[in-house]
């Protein structure tokens, strides 16, 4: 990702906080949108597992 496009990003995650907000709540944000990425590539790049593997991975019978 470029560093515009990032900039982009961070500036729409700071317009998305409530005037109180504090580092906490930012660094939050932050934190799920760093993981939805992550797993949106996963599923792009096919590294993931359906609920049956995972199930039979961990031997869960239910």
């Amino acid at each position: 990702m470029g560093k515009t496009r990032l900039k982009e990003k961070v500036e729409s995650l700071l317009n998305d906080l409530p005037e109180d907000a504090d580092w906490n709540d930012l660094m939050y944000k932050i934190y799920v949108r760093q993981s939805i990425e992550h797993g949106l590539k996963d599923l792009e790049e096919g590294n993931v597992l359906s609920h049956k593997e995972i199930k039979k991975k961990f031997n869960i019978e239910r």
